[in-house]
């Protein structure tokens, strides 16, 4: 669910330029040759790929992440109520998540973005017939693989993620006879892709062109605990049956990949291979976003604040952007000038 506020973020900067350059509104797909996202990113960058308004996305959350997770799981008891249950969430969260994504990203496929929009698309995600890393994947280099799957079955399988969603059958289209492939959610190995990106993106530009990376992420949690000698024996219902090791995931990947990306980063600069990274916003979010930020809360006041806090941070980027001495602002602001405008209802071009 926090990809409302990913959604919003960018709904909100994007307005802001379009507004300084009296244009309708901009499409920010088009600003990127390849585009990578896992899990709920996948659903952001895949409408920015295929032109649809952010404002849209948006509303898929609002409208749709009450029908995609009717339950949440806050604590221990709700954790054992979920078990007991079964599938009786999952299974009707599934179609929910389905049925809203096609009225955003209808049947394209990837190779249909990559030909028409000329935009590369690399998706993480889990096969579970062989429990390894996958990236559905269309670029210059990449082969015929994942050319035909459609952006709505790719989205399904990076999001699929254990405990709170069921995982994903999806057609084979390699395969043929009907036979479908189950996937989990990307985030088990990448749920932040810049490395990802990172290394499609040292594969399919021209030798010696410089890179730049833009990362944006969830609205990260308010980061730490502190855990008495006693606490420290936590069973699995302390961790919530499992639930509360995902957001714990989430956060440790998170710094890493970043931390890592900035460091191979300049590693390349130093090589003579400009590549530079930029994550933002940077900005700690307040301890009270806490009570809004589990992973399937659909609760209107959770989106409601979300968004809020999307906008605070948006504004704080375009200041950023004004700053004519704010080295990352002046990226930003490169690349939201030079965007071409799109119509308010989506790019056309199928």
């Amino acid at each position: 669910m926090r990809g409302v506020y990913t959604a919003a973020f960018l709904d909100r900067l994007v307005k802001y330029f379009a507004l300084s350059r009296n244009e309708p509104t901009l499409d920010l797909g088009k600003g990127f040759d390849l585009i990578t996202g896992t899990s709920t990113g996948a659903i952001v960058a895949c409408a920015l790929a295929v032109g649809r308004p952010l404002s849209e996305v948006v509303r898929l959350y609002e409208k749709s992440g009450p029908e995609i997770f009717p339950h949440r799981i806050k604590g221990t008891m709700s954790a054992i109520y979920r078990a007991l249950r079964g599938d009786a969430f999952v299974r009707p969260g599934d179609k929910a998540l389905r049925d809203a994504l096609t009225t955003v990203l209808t049947d394209t496929t990837m190779r249909q973005v990559y030909d028409l929009r000329g935009i590369s698309l690399s998706v993480p995600a889990v096969a579970m017939k062989n429990h390894r890393a996958w990236v559905f994947k269309k670029t210059a280099k990449s082969g015929p693989r994942d050319d035909n799957y459609p952006l709505v079955d790719v989205c399904m399988a990076t999001s699929a993620a254990p405990i709170y969603r069921s995982l994903a059958a999806i057609e084979d289209p390699m395969g043929g006879h009907g036979r479908k492939q189950v996937f989990a959610d990307g985030g088990l190995w990448a749920n932040n892709p810049i490395l990802v990106g990172m290394i499609d993106a040292l594969a399919a530009a021209a030798p010696g062109q410089p890179i730049e990376i833009f990362s944006l992420g969830t609205c990260s949690r308010p980061e730490g605990e502190t855990i008495s000698d006693d606490e420290a024996h936590r069973s699995m219902l302390d961790w919530k049956l499992g639930a509360d090791v995902a957001p714990l995931a989430i956060s440790a990947q998170e710094f890493a990949y970043d931390s890592m990306a900035r460091f191979l980063s300049g590693a390349f600069t130093d090589l003579g291979r400009s590549v530079r990274t930029l994550r933002f916003p940077k900005k700690d979010v307040p301890a009270e976003m806490l009570d809004y930020l589990g992973l399937d809360d659909s609760r209107g006041s959770a989106m409601t604040r979300l968004i809020q806090q999307a906008c605070a941070d948006a504004d704080l980027i375009k200041s950023a952007c004004d700053d004519t001495k704010n080295y990352d602002g002046a990226m930003v602001k490169a690349l939201m000038m030079d965007l071409p405008s799109m119509p308010v209802t989506g790019a056309v071009w199928r």
